[in-house]
């Protein structure tokens, strides 16, 4: 093995990296697809009982193509993202019709499916099928960028191009299914962002940022910008039976697709009920306010309560509209933060 950086990690990777992740077991292209999708902005124990429950739902391209998009977000849910759900299920609708079910082998092929962009391409062909085509995902990012001690924010197209000339001069020729597990290992469990373990480290002694003593100066962070706070009021409308109103999101958006309660503008929950939904309602209150972090902002909901006046009238679109009992929930695709708003709503009537 020419390459020194290669011919350590490989090394380590052999006694010390990871070899029970379950997509592993079967590195299939479609589990590895499935695994590198789950855990882009994702950490791997995060991902691990996600992945087993959608494999198990869904084993194979069809399954998850013929699937209705709700079941799809439905075991998504909790998981963030949700882009990637929506479009590891059209990528699964292009492979069906497109290739007859079966993954493609080739790169142009791989990087064009929906969600999927180079790094990710490189890593399905390179972990199922031993395709040399180098990665570079957050943790390669970060390992290269120590390694090499290269200057500026990884984000900067200028930084992300040579970064990109360094993870292909270090894949090797053999081993490349070893390699790419191995590069993403070290960064996810030695070269770390706050706490790295140099001294544990197959590559510390070529390390540049290391000779340097500079380690936590590399990679460069991201440009401060503060995060705004944006406010918003959700309606949790609950009929006799206690089921709270929920309305499927549009598909663009955040939570795009998911089922939410609807949010309200400066409107009362008694008009905005009569007026959109034909349902006469009476109000309840406002609950505590709850913030959930964004990537470029804040958001901060405010929960307000109303309860469905018994034998009011009132028709909804079955595809926009659905009631929600969360003692009983159904198979629907929630964000973690509607979740907390139900269980929320449950704690505030049993207190």
């Amino acid at each position: 093995m020419k390459d020194a950086f290669s011919g350590a990690l490989l090394a380590w990777f052999d006694h010390h990296g990871r070899h029970d992740l379950p997509w592993q077991a079967d590195p299939s292209p479609y589990r590895v697809w499935v695994s590198e999708i789950m855990l882009q902005q994702t950490q791997v124990t995060t991902v691990v009982p996600y992945f087993r429950r959608f494999t198990e739902r869904f084993p194979d391209v069809v399954s998850l193509a013929d699937a209705a998009l709700d079941e799809v977000l439905h075991l998504w849910s909790g998981l963030g993202y949700y882009a990637r759900a929506r479009n590891l299920h059209r990528a699964a609708a292009v492979l069906r019709d497109e290739y007859g079910g079966r993954f493609p082998e080739q790169y142009e092929q791989v990087v064009a499916l929906p969600g999927v962009g180079r790094s990710t391409a490189g890593a399905i062909l390179a972990l199922s099928l031993g395709q040399r085509h180098p990665i570079l995902d957050g943790n390669v990012k970060r390992v290269l960028t120590r390694y090499h001690a290269v200057p500026g924010w990884p984000g900067r197209p200028a930084v992300e191009r040579r970064l990109w000339e360094l993870a292909g001069s270090h894949t090797p020729l053999e081993r490349v299914a070893e390699y790419t597990q191995a590069v993403m290992d070290l960064g996810a469990t030695l070269c770390r962002r706050g706490t790295p373990r140099c001294d544990d480290c197959p590559l510390s002694a070529g390390c540049r940022a290391r000779q340097l003593g500079r380690v936590a100066d590399f990679p460069a962070p991201r440009p401060r910008r503060e995060r705004p706070l944006k406010r918003t009021r959700m309606l949790l409308l609950e009929d006799i039976a206690g089921a709270v109103l929920l309305e499927k999101r549009p598909l663009s958006g955040i939570w795009g697709g998911l089922w939410c309660p609807p949010e309200l503008g400066a409107e009362s929950a008694e008009a905005f009920a009569q007026a959109t939904l034909d349902l006469a309602v009476e109000s309840v209150g406002d609950g505590a306010p709850l913030r959930h972090g964004f990537t470029h902002f804040e958001l901060e909901i405010t929960p307000v309560r109303a309860r469905l006046l018994e034998g009011a009238g009132g028709l909804m679109e079955a595809d926009r509209w659905v009631w929600y009992n969360p003692r009983s929930p159904a198979r629907l695709g929630l964000a973690a933060v509607v979740s907390r708003l139900l269980e929320h709503s449950i704690e505030s009537e049993e207190a």
